[in-house]
């Protein structure tokens, strides 16, 4: 960088976009607790971090971050961010994308976040999948894609999966050797909805209720081996990690399942249910290299700008690994704040692997961001292909 970042941290405050007459769900808080730990961390090793209080109080998360509203993001640019943090979920009408206001901004900010539309296509967990399919030579489980009846006649016909059909349909076709079926809502929030059916008929009464929240609902093949997440972070020429292309760190295993599904983060801490894999176990099993370097491939395709995380499992106990869920916006959080000690998140966990520190990590992804002006301008390989 010419000149030392000057960050400010957003969190959301805009309503998540509807899909098919339902939005997904909106984490409480706005990511505030985890935009509250990045500007808290970069604040206290030397980074300068704008708040919107003189004052900050390290244990009040509401003290740290500025909504991502249209005006709350030309107020922290107006005085005198550099780095936009987008702790947030981002749309292709979101504001950052859209707004006239920033237009004069584009080339002198910088974002870290994901392209909004690339966010707003590829979040759609059966789209992207199917995508994926199509390109090739990548390892995901079987997966069926069920409709809810009104949103093939929905005007927003680009976000549809051309796998899609009803649900009797798909549950008839399902035969009963491929139970048990793991059913979610394709866009979903850490693992709301998130549940390993036995039967068709848990599978029914399951969807059923999905779609009262989720106008499309993807069943997934269950993999009943290792599971695990790896982080992808874009390319880089900062000294200690220069990288042309994507590049992943060392996987994180997960343990410790409720009902067969990792829970959520916000309810229990990822340092009791989860530790990276080490160095000996990744030499001595090529599967752990053959996952990573897919998952490397899965964010040159999509282009990504930010870390992403993506979730892997293997498809018995001794078989490779599927990658089976890409998180757009991962959990961030990490300790540093008084009273946050076990807030390290997955990606905290990878980076440790690296001999990086929370602080380190921040750092690491401060210098990776991007001109608004490209994160405006995003187009990707598996778009030309769709």
């Amino acid at each position: 960088m010419a000149s030392k970042p000057i960050v400010a941290v957003l969190y959301q405050a805009l309503a998540p976009p509807v899909y098919g007459g339902v939005s997904k769900p909106q984490k409480p808080g706005g990511y505030r607790d985890s935009g509250a730990d990045i500007a808290y961390t970069l604040s206290r090793t030397g980074t300068t971090v704008l708040t919107p209080v003189d004052s900050p109080d390290s244990a009040d998360q509401n003290h740290w971050c500025f909504p991502d509203t249209e005006d709350g993001i030309l107020s922290a640019v107006q005085r005198g961010a550099t780095h936009l943090w987008a702790n947030t979920v981002l749309f292709s009408g979101h504001p950052l994308q859209t707004s006239a206001q920033f237009t004069p901004f584009e080339s002198r900010v910088r974002v870290i976040a994901q392209p909004p539309a690339c966010v707003d296509r590829w979040d759609d967990k059966s789209v992207l999948n199917d995508a994926l399919r199509r390109h090739g030579g990548l390892t995901l489980p079987r997966s069926w894609v069920i409709d809810h009846p009104q949103l093939r006649s929905d005007d927003n016909a680009s976000h549809s999966s051309p796998s899609s059909q009803g649900l009797d349909a798909v549950v008839a076709s399902i035969p009963q050797t491929s139970y048990p079926i793991v059913a979610k809502p394709v866009r979903g929030r850490g693992s709301h909805g998130v549940k390993i059916c036995q039967s068709a008929a848990e599978v029914t009464a399951h969807v059923t209720e999905l779609l009262d929240e989720s106008p499309r609902v993807l069943l997934e093949e269950y993999l009943s081996g290792e599971e695990g997440t790896i982080t992808v972070m874009p390319p880089s020429n900062l000294p200690h990690a220069t990288h042309s292309h994507h590049w992943a760190l060392p996987p994180v295993r997960r343990f410790n399942h409720v009902n067969g599904i990792a829970p959520y983060s916000g309810k229990v801490a990822v340092t009791s249910n989860s530790q990276a894999v080490s160095r000996a176990e990744r030499e001595s099993d090529p599967a752990y290299a053959a996952i990573m370097r897919e998952c490397e491939v899965v964010g040159d395709l999509l282009q990504t700008t930010a870390p992403l995380r993506i979730d892997i499992r293997r498809f018995g106990a001794e078989s490779g690994f599927a990658l089976f869920d890409v998180n757009m916006k991962p959990n961030i959080t990490g300790p540093g704040r008084p009273g946050r000690e076990d807030q390290a998140s997955l990606m905290g966990l990878a980076a440790e692997a690296v001999g990086w520190d929370y602080a380190m990590f921040l750092r690491t992804v401060l210098g990776s961001a991007r001109e608004l002006r490209q994160l405006r301008n995003y187009s990707c390989p598996l778009l030309a292909e769709s």
